[in-house]
């Protein structure tokens, strides 16, 4: 291959390319959709572990209708496994086909999931509350919060601005509200293939977590995650037999020496090389003792299940945007339901300056490709009792 073809196929991996584009919009495309089915599915009595199921099977369905009659064989399928985490459940909660909790009226539900187009990914969280009619009291102010948060975010990460611009916003947003964004969560860039890309924005500034100082740029693209709390947001690990969730470690090699982990690791290499992947889709007694080996070489990343103080409250958005020459696209979200807080932002200028900001860049005419600017003023309203919260660009 040439030197300029060379260029040309890098080229092709960002969102200079058109076909790149598409691939992340068809992606987005299918998890929206899949968010709204598992979203239907969220009413009392429900078993967790059928609507995680339900999840995976559309996004794996609706991504094998895509890109079928292509030359090249495209990989397409789930990113992340669907996860159903209630309460103060923080997050990665997709129980065993074993498991048989269900939910219950007033559970603050948090779904998260992902899908790929050729390694393309689109991410997307989204929390709900189990009842009918408006979101009051401390419930409604978590979700204002975290939904907020991220409507500031999205009008931050823009190609000049800074990562610690946005961890500094999205903690004062949530102090607004008498909250706390929860520590330890990472907003990643996604590249092909990559779901933890270098780049990160942190959710909390502290002297344990520590991250890279970040400019972000035109064409790239970001899984923006934000989680807040009514709580400390300093979650904890309470039972590892709760983590179904893995990525293979690319990086790391062991000869493994019982014949279970053996099958198991490479089911693992085969069907789910580089994604992560809930321990339902491998062969389950199997799985229980091979996993344990593959964990203690390290073979494998856990996603483990997080969990707050009892009685805590926890709101997770996450969207994926693309950094557009012309502006930010979010392209993954859903609608909140009717929200009545208890504490107003109204009189917070800060926060209302934020999202103020436009997520559309104005360019002179032809020439050089320039850095984003403030741009119309699309103006978002911060979210008090709003149904029609500003969740879609």
């Amino acid at each position: 291959m040439s030197s300029d073809e060379e260029v040309r196929e890098e080229k092709e991996l960002d969102l200079s390319s058109n076909e790149v584009v598409t691939k992340y919009k068809t992606a987005a495309e299918i998890i929206n959709k899949a968010l709204k089915l598992v979203l239907s599915q969220c009413k009392p009595k429900a078993k967790i572990v059928d609507i995680c199921e339900k999840g995976d099977n559309f996004i794996t369905e609706q991504t094998g209708n895509v890109y079928k009659n292509v030359k090249r064989k495209i990989e397409r399928g789930i990113a992340f496994p669907t996860c159903l985490s209630v309460n103060n459940t923080v997050c990665h909660f997709s129980p065993l086909a074993t498991d048989d909790t269900v939910l219950e009226e007033n559970d603050m539900v948090k779904l998260d999931m992902g899908c790929h187009i050729d390694g393309f990914i689109a991410v997307v969280a989204h929390t709900h509350v189990i009842r009918d009619g408006q979101v009051t009291g401390r419930a409604a102010d978590v979700l204002a919060a975290a939904n907020t948060a991220a409507e500031v975010a999205m009008r931050l990460v823009r190609p000049g601005k800074k990562n610690k611009d946005v961890t500094e916003a999205i903690q004062k947003v949530a102090a607004a509200y008498d909250c706390k964004i929860v520590e330890g969560v990472l907003s990643h860039q996604l590249k092909q293939f990559v779901i933890d890309g270098n780049k990160v924005v942190l959710s909390v500034s502290n002297a344990d977590t520590k991250v890279d100082d970040a400019e972000f740029e035109e064409n790239e693209v970001y899984a923006i995650d934000i989680v807040t709390s009514t709580g400390e947001g300093k979650p904890k690990l309470l039972d590892e037999k709760q983590t179904t969730i893995y990525k293979r470690a690319v990086d790391k090699n062991y000869h493994l020496k019982m014949k279970a982990s053996r099958f198991i690791f490479s089911e693992i290499s085969q069907k789910f090389p580089i994604m992560p992947f809930t321990a339902r889709a491998l062969e389950e007694k199997r799985a229980r003792l091979g996993l344990v080996e593959c964990m203690n070489h390290e073979l494998l990343q856990p996603y483990p299940v997080l969990h707050e103080k009892q009685g805590d409250l926890v709101a997770h958005i996450k969207f994926t945007v693309l950094l557009m020459p012309n502006g930010s696209d979010k392209v993954t979200s859903h609608a909140l339901q009717d929200l009545l807080p208890t504490i107003s932002i109204e009189d917070n200028a800060e926060i209302k300056g934020w999202l103020a900001l436009g997520t559309k860049s104005k360019k002179k005419g032809g020439g050089k490709k320039k850095k984003g600017k403030k741009g119309d003023a699309a103006e978002a309203e911060p979210m008090e009792v709003s149904k029609d919260a500003p969740v879609q660009e």
